[in-house]
């Protein structure tokens, strides 16, 4: 999957540390365990034609976390991007 720019992004991570730059938007959110006014980090990811179909084919989408230690995460469907 190729890096998106998510719409609203606040600020860009990783390029320093060699990445190529991952832009996120902070948002608060009302998260069923951490309450409302929970901060969260959002970013966009868009699937090539050849992931497309292979989710479409029923394969699964893997999140890779570096490390050992893993936040919570959620994965979602964005919105579908306007016909310009």
């Amino acid at each position: 999957m190729q890096i998106g720019i998510i719409q609203g992004h606040t600020r860009i991570i990783g390029k320093s540390q060699g990445y190529l730059g991952l832009p996120l938007r902070e948002i608060v959110t009302n998260d069923t365990v951490n309450g409302p006014e929970t901060p969260a980090m959002e970013t966009a990811w868009i699937p090539d034609p050849a992931e497309i179909a292979a989710i479409v084919a029923g394969a699964p989408i893997i999140l890779r976390i570096l490390g050992v230690s893993h936040p919570p995460v959620m994965i979602y469907t964005g919105e579908v991007p306007p016909n310009d």
